[in-house]
Order: structure tokens, then C-alpha cells, then sequence
């Protein structure tokens, strides 16, 4: 493959055929279904699928034999499902998804999450990078491919519409497709972060995330605070002190050692490394407020803890009035929406009960306390070794991509799809990457994708696809 006649490629197609179809994705409002409930009477989903499905469909024809198809299983979220033959009886799986996080608020003026916005390299919107822009890549990898009559693997391409609600959906789907789906070889996740945008960065882990909410109840009703005060607790209080339970006020340093797992060698000497590549970029990519200053000092122990150790994030409460309309009312009960995050090789069961535990022993005053996970547990994942001919490969990607070698480093995030793969295809090679860099502030105000790097890490994966049909060669 001539990596100089595909970039030129890319770039046009991008720029043609993916940023317009892009866009159109991004006024969509397609929420996932845990912040969208009525996903289905609202239809934002189905014109998500349909736009992408349509899009598919007309440069599907470039490929004799492929199929698409959109698969509906009783109520559930679609998925697409794409089949596209190769030149050999291996398979290559590509993923992403179409549901999108909620609004938030604090968009810069003249932006939103539905308002697509271009300026220079960057188009603002919710959706454009996680994981909208997925499934253009994939077919503009195909298409490289194709231009240059470059052999490869069967590739079998899903995009879910459940990431963003844990992908409790995704397993049905996958016992459903099972025998079509085949046993891949290699399977590339665009859903992924990336350090800097100068090389390609490869996720080797990604954490689990044990979510629930936890109430406390001190009354049936509010009371007259100057009365109540003084007699009945407050139920914030007893909050407060629960969550001193699970985290050191002080430091943020998670106290459950059930919690905690030993972190291997090669992930700790990866994070010392991506810290000495990204140096103070490890921190200064998130808008600190004020004199705000980070947790740690030790930038090898920030990418540490935000990979491989738990910590817990308040991030949503219930039961309080805005302060405009707060009167003088000590409130019945408080909750608090928990969100940990956990290390990615324990058990997300063991996380939650562990958590629960602790939350519901012995409440303070007899109050009313319950930690209600539902289905808040999801395990991490830890990628197996690279075999030789990928770690080969991807370097090779990288410095023809982006001229740089590659980098590795785990996420904070969490990709359920990845542990359900792992555990049924346990010998399949994983590529995780994508385009989430410094600033581009998935899931929050003035998300954006970092459109040169979208078409570098699509020459990329075309890079490591023509690679995976080279290795039986060597």
C-alpha cells in the first residue's frame, strides 16, 4: 500500500463525502437511551440510523457481495450491520456507535450540542467524535484499500446505538449475530482517546465503572428548618459522611481495598512513558477553574490514576431546590447519582457489592440509607499482548500516519463491548484507538472533533488492516 497516494485520498473524501453527512449527524439529538427514556416515540435514533444507514448504502456498491443491514431486535436499540467480503476466509471486526451523551450546559456562545460548528480544524458538536465519525472512517479505510487494489480480510463492521447507556443491549446483539459475525482476528475500536494529536495512541486498558444512587431519607416531608434544626439530622450530613466511606475527603484517594488490584509492570512503565511524552499535557488538557491545581504531582501518577486506580465522582443530586427557590426547609431526603470508577481487570459485581456495603452499614440516627446500583456495574478491560506482526504494524501506521511513533496508554473510560469480545474471542488482537484528545471534552460543553487527526487515524487503520492480511505471508 502507498501511504502517500492514500493520505490525498482520505483527505478529499473527508472532506467531500464524510464532513457533510458528519454535520447532518450532529443536529440530530439522538441521546442514549439511559438520558432519552422515550428514545423510541421521540424517533431521534431511527434518523440517526437512517442518515448513516443511507450514507452506507451508496458507497456499499463499491464492494460486490457486501450487505448491510440495520438489526432490530424487540425492544432494543437498532444496530447496522455491515458485511463486506474480502480476499481470504479471516475477519476483521470494526465497531462504534450512534447514541450520544446529553446535552450539558456551558456550550461556548453560538455553539450547542445540536448546533454544528466549523472552525479551522475542529467541528463542535455532541457526537462528532464519540463515536459519530466511526463509521465514515471505517468505509474510507475500505475505500483506500480499494483505490490501490489492496488485498484484506473479510470486515465486518457494528455500530450499536446503547454505548452510552453501558451497552446492556450489545450482548443480545452479539448472541443474535454470533454466526455471522465469524471468529475475527482482529478487531479496531474508534471509540477511544488519544494523548496528543502527533501520534497514534493505542488503548491498552480501559476501567470499569460501578454507578448507582445512594438516598438518604430523614423525614416524610419537609419541616420549618428553625424548628426542626438541632433535632432532626440532615440528611445532606449523613450523605457527606457516607461518601467519606468510600474516598478520602482530603486527598480523593479511594479507601475500599476491595477495590484495588495489582498493576502490571508493563502498564506502569507505559504511564511513566506517556507521562514523558505528554509532560504537563497530561493535566492541562481540562479546563482547571481559578487556581484549581491537579490531585497528585507526579505526572506518572496521574495517568495512573485515571487508569488503573478507582475514583469516585458525584454527578448528579436529587432532592434540592435551585437556591433561587430554596426556603428555609430542612429537606426529607438527599441523593446523590455515583459514579466510580473502577480498575479494569476487577469484577464490576465485586465493585458494587463492595460499595453497597460499605454505604448501607450501619446508618448514622437509624436514617433510611440505600445504595441502588441497578444495572450500574460494568467490568474494565485489560488488552492481551500485542502479537509481532501488530506491534509492528502499528508503529509502521503511526509514523506513516502521523510521522511520529505510536504511543500506549489505558483510558478512564469504559467500552463494554471490549470485555464482552475479549471473553468470546479470547485470541483475537484488539486495536482500540480514536480521536478524544486534549480538549475535546467528550460528554461535555463544546465537544469537537479534530478533524486531522480523524483522517490520519482512518490512513491508520487502513495501515493495520492491509498489514493484517500481509502477516500469513511472512
Amino acid at each position: 500500500m502507498d501511504t502517500e497516494r492514500l493520505k490525498p485520498f482520505v483527505d478529499a473524501f473527508w472532506e467531500d463525502s464524510i464532513l457533510p453527512s458528519i454535520t447532518e449527524y450532529i443536529r440530530i439529538p439522538n441521546k442514549s437511551p439511559a438520558f432519552d427514556p422515550q428514545w423510541v416515540e421521540h424517533g431521534y435514533m431511527e434518523d440517526a440510523v437512517t442518515l448513516m444507514e443511507g450514507w452506507a448504502r451508496r458507497h456499499l456498491e463499491a464492494f460486490p457481495g457486501a450487505t448491510l443491514e440495520v438489526v432490530r431486535l424487540p425492544g432494543r436499540t437498532p444496530l447496522i450491520f455491515i458485511d463486506v467480503p474480502g480476499d481470504n476466509d479471516d475477519t476483521v471486526l470494526l465497531y462504534g456507535h450512534l447514541d450520544k451523551q446529553p446535552e450539558m450546559v456551558g456550550w461556548a456562545e453560538g455553539m450547542g450540542p445540536w448546533i454544528p460548528v466549523r472552525k479551522d480544524d475542529k467541528l463542535y458538536g455532541r457526537g462528532g467524535a464519540d463515536d459519530g465519525y466511526a463509521i465514515y472512517a471505517c468505509f474510507a479505510a475500505l475505500l483506500g484499500l480499494r483505490e490501490q487494489k489492496v488485498p484484506r480480510a473479510r470486515c465486518v463492521i457494528m455500530i450499536e446505538g446503547c454505548e452510552e447507556s453501558g451497552s446492556y443491549d450489545l450482548p443480545f446483539y452479539v448472541d443474535h449475530l454470533i454466526d455471522r459475525i465469524g471468529d475475527p482476528s482482529l478487531v479496531v475500536c474508534l471509540d477511544s482517546g488519544c494523548g496528543d494529536w502527533d501520534r497514534l495512541w493505542l488503548t491498552t486498558s480501559l476501567r470499569g465503572i460501578a454507578s448507582g444512587t445512594l438516598t438518604v431519607r430523614v423525614l416524610t416531608e419537609g419541616v420549618h428548618s428553625g424548628d426542626a434544626s438541632g433535632i432532626v439530622p440532615s440528611s445532606f450530613r449523613i450523605l457527606r459522611g457516607l461518601l467519606s466511606r468510600l474516598e478520602d475527603e482530603a486527598t480523593g484517594e479511594f479507601k475500599l481495598p476491595d477495590l484495588y488490584v495489582q498493576i502490571p509492570p508493563q502498564r506502569m512503565a507505559q504511564a511513566e512513558a506517556a507521562a514523558r511524552v505528554l509532560g504537563k499535557e497530561v493535566y492541562t488538557k481540562f479546563p482547571f477553574a481559578g487556581a484549581t491545581r491537579p490531585m497528585v504531582d507526579d505526572l506518572g501518577q496521574m495517568v495512573l490514576n485515571r487508569t488503573w486506580r478507582p475514583q469516585l465522582a458525584t454527578v448528579g443530586m436529587d432532592g434540592y431546590p435551585t437556591p433561587g427557590n430554596a426556603g428555609n426547609v430542612l429537606l426529607p431526603f438527599s441523593t446523590a447519582k455515583l459514579s466510580v470508577r473502577t480498575p479494569p481487570t476487577l469484577d464490576a459485581r465485586q465493585a458494587v457489592q463492595a460499595i453497597k456495603k460499605a454505604l448501607e452499614a450501619d446508618p448514622p440516627y437509624g436514617a433510611t440509607v440505600e445504595f441502588d446500583a441497578g444495572e450500574g456495574g460494568q467490568s474494565g478491560w485489560h488488552a492481551p499482548p500485542l502479537a509481532p506482526w501488530l506491534e509492528t504494524a502499528v508503529g509502521q501506521a503511526s509514523q506513516e500516519a502521523f510521522g511520529q511513533p505510536a504511543a500506549y496508554m489505558g483510558e478512564g473510560g469504559t467500552i463494554p463491548f471490549m470485555g464482552m469480545l475479549g471473553e468470546k474471542f479470547p485470541n483475537t488482537q484488539f486495536v482500540i484507538t480514536g480521536v478524544l484528545g486534549p480538549h475535546s471534552n467528550a460528554h461535555g460543553p463544546n465537544e469537537f472533533l479534530h478533524i486531522p487527526t480523524g483522517k490520519r487515524v482512518t490512513v491508520a487503520a487502513a495501515r493495520l488492516i492491509a498489514a493484517h492480511y500481509e502477516r500469513k505471508k511472512s
